[in-house]
């Protein structure tokens, strides 16, 4: 733990945001539009974000949610399908409209039917992104059912990841919400064009956070937490001044009801107290002058985009996260670590 009580940051972003639509995204947007300067928004609605025009009015209604005042730039997806149309990806991103590709393995977390069953029927979308120089974010887990759900991102990284960066050697590619020592190996080894975002709650919890005193479904996300080896490899990542990882929060609101239920949803909501969690688990690794490069210098870095012109400032000081969340049209949230005290805030933005 460092003797440091405040400290200042250029503005950070989040490079992997779920805000949903509708009634939670006006609720959503607001926890994320105070403490970053732009985020990396998730296609995965339904029917998924796939073309030009609904991007833009995603966007639209994205930006109309942000508080009066406050500077915030969402920066969209295209959702990988089988049927996705490099030319209209390609009008996308030179428009300025899709800053990035989101590949699904069909079936892997929230609204992912959409997604890819045979990376060969796609290859023409990642030769024209890898002309472009259009990165590529990839939720890194198989879905083979006779694979152990602890087990899917390893094997996600010798049966796809591999091949899929000798086919396409000159493919910009962000490794999504890693949560193993393999996938932190991986990207460390691999060249430049490889990078990989590191959640909050995968730094701070350990699958057996599902299961103290019983089952925890706020807890549950996919990927899954993993074993202590992994959090602590993840740690080590994050903390280590790499310029490979950077700041994904990855955070998923789900009503209550929907969590709470015979088959909740997988996703965990972190945006509320998000970058003070952060600086939580930087201060516990005494590497709070590492903050600033994980959280607002090696995204920009790797996408290629200016870091934010403006700060942001955290003071050690202590805040109770709400148990619930009610919002306008009467659904409940429960945040993480809701209930709970954390050691940093906010103090000037």
């Amino acid at each position: 733990m460092s003797e440091i009580k405040t400290i200042t940051i250029i503005r950070p972003d989040d490079w992997h945001l779920h805000v949903r639509d509708g009634a939670m995204l006006e609720a959503v947007v607001p926890s994320t539009a105070r403490q970053f300067g732009r985020a990396i928004i998730m296609p995965n609605l339904v029917p998924p974000v796939t073309t030009v025009d609904a991007a833009v009015s995603y966007r639209n209604r994205i930006l109309k949610a942000v508080p009066q005042g406050v500077a915030f730039e969402p920066l969209m997806t295209a959702y990988l399908t089988e049927t996705l149309d490099p030319d209209e990806l390609r009008r996308g991103f030179e428009a300025g409209v899709f800053a990035a590709v989101k590949l699904y393995p069909a079936g892997a977390t929230t609204n992912s039917e959409s997604g890819v069953t045979d990376l060969s029927i796609v290859h023409a979308v990642f030769e024209a992104m890898q002309e472009m120089g259009m990165p590529l974010l990839v939720h890194g887990e198989v879905t083979d059912p006779s694979i152990d759900i602890f087990d899917r991102e390893a094997v996600f990284i010798e049966r796809v990841m591999i091949p899929l960066l000798a086919d396409f050697p000159g493919l910009k590619v962000v490794f999504e919400h890693v949560t193993t020592s393999d996938a932190v190996d991986f990207v460390e080894s691999s060249g430049h064009r490889i990078g990989a975002t590191i959640t909050a709650h995968h730094l701070m919890i350990n699958r057996n956070a599902l299961f103290q005193g019983g089952i925890r479904p706020h807890m549950y996300c996919l990927p899954v937490a993993k074993r202590e080896k992994h959090r602590l490899a993840l740690r080590r990542a994050a903390t280590s001044g790499s310029e490979k990882f950077f700041l994904g929060t990855d955070s998923a609101p789900h009503p209550v009801h929907a969590k709470e239920t015979a088959c909740g949803c997988a996703g965990i909501f972190t945006a509320p107290t998000a970058i003070e969690l952060y600086a939580q688990v930087f201060d516990e690794e005494d590497a709070m002058d590492r903050l600033e490069a994980f959280s607002s210098q090696n995204g920009p870095a790797f996408y290629g985009v200016a870091e934010n012109s403006d700060t942001l400032s955290l003071q050690r000081v202590d805040q109770k996260v709400p148990e619930m969340m009610t919002f306008a049209d009467g659904e409940n949230i429960h945040p993480f670590m809701g209930g709970q005290t954390i050691g940093w805030s906010v103090v000037s933005s």
